[in-house]
């Protein structure tokens, strides 16, 4: 068997990377927004905050908020036709 090359955040160089005007400290109101169940959202990874984000192949996409789970939000998508639901902090989340 091959060894697997690399771990899950691998070739997210430009991806996950802010603006230069936009880094520093993370915004409290974007850490402490919330959503209502049904509510359309897109999938936005913040790379200040590690905690909470979803595999890389999922930036981007919108779904909406089945569920809530402690502070994280449970988000229904799509993928390639299959319905998938992820884990996710509401500091990787945008309104629509």
């Amino acid at each position: 068997m091959a060894k697997r090359i690399g771990s899950y955040r691998r070739k997210t160089r430009d991806e996950l990377t802010k603006p230069l005007r936009t880094r520093g400290k993370l915004s409290l109101r974007k850490f402490f927004q919330k959503f209502e169940i049904g509510e359309q959202v897109v999938l936005k990874m913040d790379p200040t905050y590690q905690e909470g984000n979803y595999h890389q192949r999922f930036h981007g996409r919108h779904g909406i908020v089945s569920s809530q789970q402690g502070k994280c939000f449970f988000v229904a998508i799509s993928d390639q036709g299959k319905p998938k639901s992820i884990l996710v902090h509401p500091v990787h989340l945008k309104k629509v």
